[in-house]
């Protein structure tokens, strides 16, 4: 091999190198910019119901989110049809529905996690997102850390089953309903439909 010939080796094999480290910056750049894209509000993993394994939040960057703490055994129990509902019809518009199932009031989530996730199937046919059974209560041991700082942005904690929180796509607005608010109500939707036009910033 000649010296050009030699030149010409090292020179393709110094291209290639500089290639490959442009393109993982470029990589680590992007996963940096998807990061800051995620809200505060999402910055965080949660448990799946069926199983435990930790969720990060932030795969749900970009959608408006509907926290919701569910029972099994409730006088509203039945929102999880319409919760359902509400999803099924709004999942192409950039909506996702997350339910926290909670033995905070009433006694009314005793199961475990499994029982839970049956009932949810099985009585209900629920398909969006449930996570582990929380604590919702300001007041006690063990408050779910994304329930605390929904509380704190909107100075209401839930104070039964099935309280909503709607969270904007940049989690920058926060708006908080009371159990008594039906899913599918038209106050309600009104403000899901106005949220899901916003762009996020």
């Amino acid at each position: 091999m000649n010296v050009s010939t030699s030149l010409s080796v090292v020179g393709k094999s110094a291209l290639r190198s500089i290639l490959i480290v442009a393109a993982a910056c470029s990589w680590v750049g992007s996963a940096q910019a998807a990061g800051s894209s995620c809200p505060d509000l999402l910055q965080r993993d949660m448990p799946r119901l069926q199983d435990e394994k930790p969720q990060p939040l932030c795969q749900y960057a970009g959608k408006v989110v509907l926290v919701v703490n569910t029972a099994s055994f409730c006088g509203f129990t039945s929102q999880y049809k319409a919760l359902e509902t509400l999803s099924s019809r709004y999942a192409d518009k950039g909506l996702v529905v997350l339910g926290f199932p909670s033995n905070d009031f009433g006694n009314q989530e005793p199961g475990s996690n499994k029982d839970i996730a049956e009932f949810c199937e099985n009585t209900f046919n629920v398909k969006f997102p449930m996570f582990s059974k929380s604590v919702v209560l300001p007041n006690k041991a063990g408050l779910n850390p994304l329930f605390a700082d929904l509380i704190k942005r909107t100075n209401q904690a839930p104070k039964w089953n099935f309280h909503k929180y709607m969270i904007a796509r940049d989690g920058r607005e926060v708006l908080s309903f009371g159990s008594t608010t039906d899913p599918l109500s038209a106050n309600f939707t009104r403000e899901l439909d106005r949220l899901l036009a916003q762009s996020q910033k």
